[in-house]
């Protein structure tokens, strides 16, 4: 008889959730990456200068396609991870929100979008995770293989790092905005820290979940993510401060986090994939 509280079903909750997300992701991302001189008519406060809403935009399909993917998965523990992680995204959110109401335009529909899809995730997405993670029964799939315990000490790290940036932005924003590559406001450094909360988190989960399959759809979405921000950068380079080492140092992260997360993809896949490398001849190694 099949277990139903560990069977890694999705719930109907979740995939109408992600749905709805994914939808409101994609709606963000066109008007942002597509419009980012125009947030002043089109979005819920004016944006200066471009990269910002660039980065924003950028991020904001990348995380669409997890959750489109949750829509068409049929296990939770390959598409859930990211759920955490978009809590304390959200939460940074409504903490910018609340601190700086007067810089947004409230007459515009964006606004009243933006407050309510961002309270509304702050307490869904913990909910949503709890209740979905119940089913996950924690074992790997089949043809799964396990990522490195050292790559998954690298993750750790380099979410300590992301986190570390994300208090730095949101706690002390006139020190960002003295050191940052481009202009910044009170405001902008406080969602740019929620931005970092992200890989932050996931590199939290990463240093604990060894699945491949559990992680695969974040690795996609992240180098999905760097390849964007790259053409943003592009974009908006006469936004940058090309005298500011911190401009450098910024865009070889990124490329960095691309290279680095494109070979790990590439690396996995491999193993995944090579004959006779079953997950009991790993477990057996380690």
């Amino acid at each position: 008889m099949t277990n139903r509280a560990a069977d890694d079903r999705i719930l109907p909750e979740t995939r109408w959730a992600s749905v709805a997300i994914a939808i409101i992701l994609l709606v963000a991302f066109a008007l942002l990456f597509f419009w980012p001189d125009d947030t002043d008519r089109m979005f819920a406060w004016t944006i200066r200068p471009r990269m910002t809403p660039l980065l924003m935009g950028t991020g904001y399909l990348a995380g669409s396609y997890v959750f489109i993917r949750m829509i068409f998965e049929t296990r939770w523990h390959r598409a859930g991870q990211g759920f955490l992680p978009v809590a304390a995204f959200s939460v940074f959110m409504v903490l910018a929100t609340l601190l700086h109401w007067d810089r947004f335009n409230h007459g515009h529909i964006t606004f009243s979008m933006w407050v309510v899809v961002y309270v509304a995730t702050s307490l869904l997405m913990p909910v949503l995770y709890l209740r979905n993670r119940a089913a996950d029964p924690g074992t790997p799939e089949a043809d799964d293989v396990l990522v490195p315990r050292a790559v998954g000490w690298i993750f750790g790290a380099m979410g300590a790092i992301m986190a570390a940036v994300a208090l730095f932005l949101f706690l002390l924003p006139q020190a960002a905005i003295s050191v940052w590559p481009w202009q910044l406001t009170p405001l902008t450094s406080r969602v740019i820290a929620g931005w970092y909360t992200l890989p932050a988190g996931i590199g939290i989960i990463a240093l604990f979940e060894r699945r491949w399959s559990a992680l695969r759809y974040l690795v996609q979405a992240s180098v999905m993510w760097m390849l964007l921000l790259l053409v943003a950068i592009a974009r908006a380079w006469g936004d940058f401060d090309q005298a500011n080492p911190l401009t450098w140092v910024y865009i070889g992260s990124i490329v960095g986090t691309l290279a680095g997360m494109a070979a790990l993809y590439v690396a996995m896949e491999a193993r995944r994939r090579a004959p006779g490398a079953t997950l009991r001849h790993e477990a057996a190694a380690h």
